[in-house]
């Protein structure tokens, strides 16, 4: 497929050659045709636009219509085949295996939403039947479920091309609610957004889905991200990336004179704490285990571990020679693009100055800034300085960590209460420690969403019992998260019908259960009909 660079609106492509930009090849150093449009008002108004024309008739789709589609959108990507793999790992630095992984879980992520839409429980129908002859006052009939909000705008993430991005889990999560999408590639991979949109409008005109369902627009500064979010036919914004970005779309959301919501994924330092039983029982093998977990995909993740808590003593020297010897071997390898390789250095060398902080490792070769590489970096401090200076917290994006030695027990539960909210929180220890330190465990609680023991936090399983979210910063919304089949649920809201009648209630609300799904009747859960 020849790559155009136009913006995709409602299965038509538009751009003019005023103003664009190309793709940046960061091994090579190279820029990559075509060249790529800046989108103008004019094609934000007709994306959205289109999207809204779209909206009642998608929204109407019948389950099993709305499932095909999803599963036509992963038939369709993976016949992309090596063209979208090739051109996804020249524009990211990824490797080729890493973007056959990605791939994969991009179509799984499809599919796994196709099979929630048809079997349709997600809509949470409620019913409550009328009593009429109730004193002192009759009581309605009364049926609740999820409706779609309308029209959503979907920002590709740099660091995930394919999953994060154009077909990944906010644009899925949405088509499957039964919201039209307008998404924003990444300007770091708009090759690879423009394959993977191609795929979704085939899909859309194989399934008969309306025009506007999805389009694509292309822009490298936020003025195209902040239009989106501003215009008043979107409804919702779903965004993966930088505090900073992230921070910039939700105040533009909340300053439009109808707010919407931003379900943003920003900043997460992804705490570990290992506790004196872990050293104890095996330090080197620990620190080779979070070596592999800080330098995986050059710690361009968003639950890399970037801080790390620990009592101070003859075993957390050991663990910290071990975990430098490791980083000093790392090979530097290339990261995504110029900007998060700059940001990277930056934070390293801010790190490095820090009072009180010292630089225990860093990768033996030095990283070739031509091929954009990181090299890997391990700091220490102690809980004084780390509690002294607030920088110290904040996310360094790439392979490096923070080693933050306490005096005691104590003083790691007092540090904990100073972190802000993340992804994940790690504990290590043995069983005895999660009563032991019960008090430490309670304030991780608050701080993340996800906890793990004796783990690490880089890999996110997708599926039903996932939570991919946290407290502000690591998101906007911390009842929320991006990974598994809840992330629908940003992308609806209740409505409830009083006293209609049952042939004027959409299907799943009916007497008759005509879909055979769950359904809360009078209080109890249940299959069957409304009697």
């Amino acid at each position: 497929m020849t790559l155009h660079g136009k913006h995709l609106i409602a299965g038509w492509t538009n751009g003019e050659a005023t103003e664009g930009f190309r793709a940046w090849d960061p091994v090579q150093s190279a820029g990559l045709d075509p060249v790529f449009f800046e989108a103008t008002p004019a094609d934000i108004d007709a994306a959205a636009e289109a999207a809204e024309a779209a909206f009642d008739a998608y929204a109407a789709t019948e389950p099993a219509h709305r499932a095909d589609f999803l599963e036509r959108i992963s038939s369709e990507i993976e016949g992309l085949g090596e063209t979208l793999v090739k051109r996804a790992s020249r524009e990211t630095g990824l490797p080729e295996g890493r973007i056959r992984g990605e791939r994969g879980r991009t179509v799984y992520q499809l599919r796994l939403f196709a099979a929630v839409v048809r079997e349709g429980s997600w809509v949470d129908a409620r019913i409550d039947r009328a009593a009429p002859d109730r004193t002192p006052l009759p009581k309605p009939d009364l049926r609740r479920m999820y409706v779609p909000l309308g029209p959503v705008a979907v920002f590709g993430a740099s660091n995930f091309p394919l999953a994060y991005s154009v077909a990944g889990g906010d644009t899925a999560s949405a088509l499957a609610a039964g919201c039209p999408v307008i998404c924003k590639a990444h300007p770091a991979h708009p090759g690879t957004s423009e394959l993977v949109a191609h795929a979704i409008l085939r899909a859309a005109e194989a399934e008969k889905m309306p025009d506007g369902v999805f389009s694509l627009v292309h822009g490298q500064g936020y003025e195209v991200g902040l239009a989106l979010v501003r215009h008043p036919l979107v409804q919702a914004v779903g965004f993966t990336g930088s505090l900073q970005g992230g921070r910039a779309l939700f105040d533009a959301a909340a300053a439009r004179p109808v707010p919407i919501p931003v379900y943003a994924e920003m900043g997460s330092v992804n705490p570990v704490f290992i506790l004196p039983s872990a050293l104890e029982n095996g330090a080197e093998a620990l620190a080779e285990k979070l070596a592999g977990s800080i330098l995986l995909g050059v710690g361009q993740f968003c639950t890399n571990p970037g801080l790390v808590f620990g009592v101070g003593g003859e075993a957390m020297e050991t663990f910290l020679q071990a975990l430098g010897e490791h980083i000093r071997r790392a090979e530097p390898a290339s990261m995504l693009h110029r900007g998060i390789r700059d940001r990277f250095c930056a934070g390293a060398d801010r790190l490095a100055a820090a009072q009180g902080v010292e630089r225990v490792a860093a990768s033996e070769r030095e990283a070739d800034a031509a091929r954009t590489e990181g090299g890997g970096a391990l700091f220490r401090t102690d809980v004084q300085a780390f509690l002294a200076n607030d920088m110290l917290s904040e996310e360094v994006f790439g392979p490096s960590s923070l080693v933050v030695v306490a005096r005691d027990t104590a003083e790691l539960e007092r540090v904990a209460h100073s972190l802000k909210g993340q992804l994940t929180a790690a504990i290590h220890g043995n069983g005895e420690d999660i009563a032991r330190y019960d008090g430490l465990v309670r304030v991780l609680r608050r701080k993340a969403g996800r906890f793990i023991f004796n783990g690490f936090p880089t890999g996110v399983e997708v599926c039903p019992s996932m939570h991919h979210g946290g407290p502000y910063p690591a998101t906007t919304d911390v009842r929320t998260g991006a990974v598994g089949d809840t992330a629908m649920q940003r992308f609806v809201r209740p409505a409830a019908w009083q006293d209609f009648p049952s042939s004027a209630l959409p299907p799943e609300l009916r007497d008759r259960n005509e879909r055979g799904i769950l359904r809360l009747v009078d209080g109890k859960y249940s299959t069957g009909d409304v009697g």
